[in-house]
């Protein structure tokens, strides 16, 4: 399966330690698309309905018609198994803001 920057993957993230996001969820892919096709791992930043719009870390997006919010702060590797399946794409405006955020983050 093509696995594309700024698609919206389900993603199965358990087991996780301490404050992680955990469960099926989905989660946006924001790794550049050469790693995405050669590695077995993504970078991608999981998304959550509880939304907290004065966050700085969070970018606040719509995911398969419903209100998500993208968590910058739990960004990480994770591998190309744990991806289940295809949801959506984030729209250029969202992934403009997605970059925005990560550049102030981690730039």
């Amino acid at each position: 399966m093509p696995i594309n920057r700024y698609d919206i993957f389900l993603a199965n993230l358990d087991p996780t330690i301490g404050s992680e996001i955990n469960k099926t969820r989905p989660v946006v892919i924001v790794s550049d698309d050469l790693l995405n096709h050669y590695l077995k791992t993504v970078v991608a930043c999981p998304l959550t309905s509880s939304l907290h719009p004065t966050w700085r870390s969070r970018v606040q997006a719509v995911c398969d018609g419903k209100d998500a919010e993208i968590a910058v702060d739990q960004i990480g590797a994770i591998s190309k198994l744990r991806l289940i399946n295809h949801l959506d794409h984030l729209s250029p405006t969202t992934a403009a803001e997605l970059r925005r955020v990560i550049m102030e983050m981690y730039g």
